[in-house]
């Protein structure tokens, strides 16, 4: 028991360090700036003009592209893993004003977090080092392998299941404004506030469209032995651009995307570190 409670003792002391905090807060910027170039892609996808992928590997590669463009992937990683460290202790030993139940899940979606932020750092690292960072080619790779072995068609099926139940998620988690909660709204003013409200919700709402296309097309891919239908969030873009309306919905997507780029540069501000 005393060496969980120094565990304990030393995550919290962790948790509690003004660097890291400093550098979470700045990981939210590069994590919007990600999603701005994100939703810039999405928005040539729409309109039949893009030349990479829409995912956050794209968007990674278009940032490195510009000028001092290796530096800001660098640096978006750096603040991305602090982020990821951020939400290892939140998962670990945070949470204590919730009680029970309700905290239980709020350390398992810290734990969710972690993994995110952490493919997204590691992402980062890869597309600044020259790596193989096209995240959709690598899906579809790794579809295909897992297809040749035995059972590979029911895991890739369950983890179509697994990212459509993320989408349904943020759909929700944006709808009922349960981001709220992690924000400071109390130093916030009305039109602040109000603001923050409007980009979180179209931002959660537009990200969980995508994140659940994308997983029926992984479900679809397991279920019709057709690994190039598992390519992640581009897949689920070109896909959405090739139905009736599509470049309308795209369009409304990739607006949802910005805006949650946009609420990533207020939660740099008012997150509760």
């Amino acid at each position: 028991m005393s060496l969980t409670r120094n565990a304990e003792a030393t995550a919290s002391r962790t948790a509690d360090s003004r660097w890291l905090e400093l550098l979470a807060r700045a990981g939210f910027i590069g994590y919007g700036i990600v999603h701005l170039l994100f939703a810039w892609l999405a928005l040539q996808i729409a309109f039949g003009t893009s030349s990479d992928d829409g995912d956050q590997s794209g968007a990674l590669r278009t940032l490195s592209q510009q000028p001092l463009g290796k530096f800001l992937v660098i640096a978006v990683a750096i603040g991305l893993l602090a982020m990821a460290i951020w939400q290892g202790l939140e998962a670990a030993v945070g949470h204590r004003a919730e009680r029970g139940k309700e905290r239980v899940m709020e350390r398992l979606a810290s734990a969710g977090r972690t993994i995110v932020y952490l493919y997204f750092a590691w992402t980062a690292f890869k597309v600044f080092s020259d790596a193989g960072s096209n995240s959709a080619d690598q899906q579809e790779a790794l579809t295909g392998k897992l297809m040749t072995s035995s059972g590979g068609r029911w895991l890739v099926g369950l983890a179509g299941l697994v990212l459509a139940a993320i989408g349904v998620g943020l759909v929700i988690y944006g709808a009922l404004k349960k981001f709220e909660k992690h924000l400071k709204t109390g130093e916030m003013n009305p039109k602040t506030r109000q603001l923050a409200r409007r980009l979180g919700m179209a931002g959660y709402v537009a990200k969980g469209v995508a994140y659940g296309i994308a997983g029926l097309l992984v479900i679809v891919a397991a279920v019709n032995y057709d690994p190039e239908k598992a390519r992640g969030l581009d897949a689920a873009l070109h896909t959405l651009r090739e139905q009736s309306y599509g470049t309308f919905l795209l369009t409304l997507v990739a607006l949802g995307i910005a805006a949650f780029g946009v609420y990533c540069f207020l939660q740099s501000r008012y997150r509760k570190v």
